[in-house]
């Protein structure tokens, strides 16, 4: 695992941040030491994918990046399932193929790429999941997602959505900020290292607060929405098609 050094460097002035090459050389250390939890959220998604997933269907993994999420559902989902992983960068989806063989991947898959601001097939699915996915999706594009999203699961199949989010009350927003910035000091992180991926992010990750995701689910048709997850400005949901 190639150690995250993307803005170790200075730069003059930080260009929005992108899914390119360097940053997928580099992505499972950055998730690894930039998401609180990230090992356990794969864990549990893995686990409730495996409650929902049926034998006949698709599992989709939307902003699949280098394939650890499928990696992780492959041990434990039913036989007879198909995996089409998404994502719209070429460099990432090499990276994800490249895993996938390494890993000794048992299920027949497929990697597409495709924007997912624009539009996507999904069919047959039982489970779909957006693993911190959709708040890089301009916000204009959420609902419209989220309802195709809906449209192609199978009655009882379930979207698994993983967010960094909004606090509600914005005092509690400060504070959630402040230790999650106390979190990448532990892992590591030089103080030029956070400000710099701020600034690179700021106008490309755009957070929700939870009672907005759930309210996005709950419009698009999911009839049960449930979270699994919480830390601090993270937050992990199931939502369920009746």
């Amino acid at each position: 695992m190639s150690q995250d050094q993307v803005f170790k460097d200075e730069i003059k002035k930080a260009s929005d941040f992108k899914f390119g090459a360097t940053v997928a050389n580099v992505f499972d250390d950055m998730v690894n030491r930039s998401v609180p939890y990230y090992g356990e959220m794969q864990r549990m998604t893995a686990e409730l994918a495996a409650d929902h997933a049926k034998e006949g269907s698709y599992v989709y993994d939307l902003g699949c990046s280098t394939g650890t999420t499928m990696i992780g559902m492959n041990t434990l989902v039913p036989e007879n399932i198909e995996f089409i992983g998404v994502d719209d960068s070429d460099q990432m989806l090499q990276k994800c193929d490249a895993k996938l063989k390494e890993a000794g991947f048992t299920r027949k898959y497929q990697l597409v790429n495709a924007d997912l601001n624009q539009n996507v097939e999904i069919k047959n699915a039982s489970v779909v999941v957006l693993c911190l996915t959709l708040q890089f999706i301009r916000p204009v594009h959420r609902e419209r997602l989220v309802k195709t999203i809906y449209d192609g699961l199978n009655k009882d199949g379930v979207l698994i959505l993983i967010e960094k989010i909004l606090a509600e009350e914005s005092s509690f927003n400060r504070d959630f900020i402040k230790y999650y910035y106390d979190m990448k000091r532990r892992h590591n992180y030089s103080e030029m290292e956070i400000s710099q991926k701020r600034e690179a992010l700021e106008n490309v990750l755009v957070p929700y607060k939870l009672s907005e995701d759930n309210l996005l689910l709950r419009e698009s048709g999911f009839a049960h929405v449930e979270v699994f997850f919480k830390w601090y400005n993270f937050a992990g949901l199931i939502a369920v098609k009746k």
